[in-house]
């Protein structure tokens, strides 16, 4: 019986081995794909010159839908980043919401896209910043 309890525990000793060689073979066989891919990725990158997430360097217009009608942006592209949110027309926009609405502009600088919070108390007239620097970002390539 002693001889039986020993064998079995060999046994049991060398199945868990063979799952845990498993498990490492299958973690290598990931990390090669994922390095696959990033090499793909780079070569792609290479070939464009631009990284996935850049812009076609140039000024952009675009509208959007404020609190009181139409916010017109100019959007300045300059190796690949956004580097300038211009507001070039908001007339029938409350002048005190649209001041505040404003701060929404270094957000989308700093996060490099006009998915961002809006500001509190000028909810709509940031929401009309962010969708006209979306509608220049589509003329821009991205």
């Amino acid at each position: 019986m002693k001889k039986f309890i020993i064998r079995a525990g060999s046994l049991a000793v060398i199945v868990l081995m063979l799952f845990g060689y498993n498990e490492v073979l299958n973690v290598r066989a990931k990390d090669e794909q994922i390095a696959k891919l990033q090499a793909s990725l780079d070569e792609d990158t290479a070939n464009t010159g631009q990284s996935p997430n850049s812009y076609i360097d140039g000024t952009y217009e675009g509208e959007g839908t404020g609190f009181g009608g139409p916010i017109d942006v100019k959007v300045t592209i300059e190796n690949g980043q956004m580097k300038d949110v211009e507001i070039i027309s908001a007339e029938n926009e409350d002048g005190t919401y649209l001041e505040t609405a404003k701060g929404v502009i270094s957000k989308i600088l700093d996060a490099q896209t006009p998915e961002v919070d809006v500001m509190s108390g000028a909810t709509f007239s940031s929401t009309g910043i962010k969708d006209a620097v979306a509608d220049a970002l589509q003329k821009a390539g991205n």
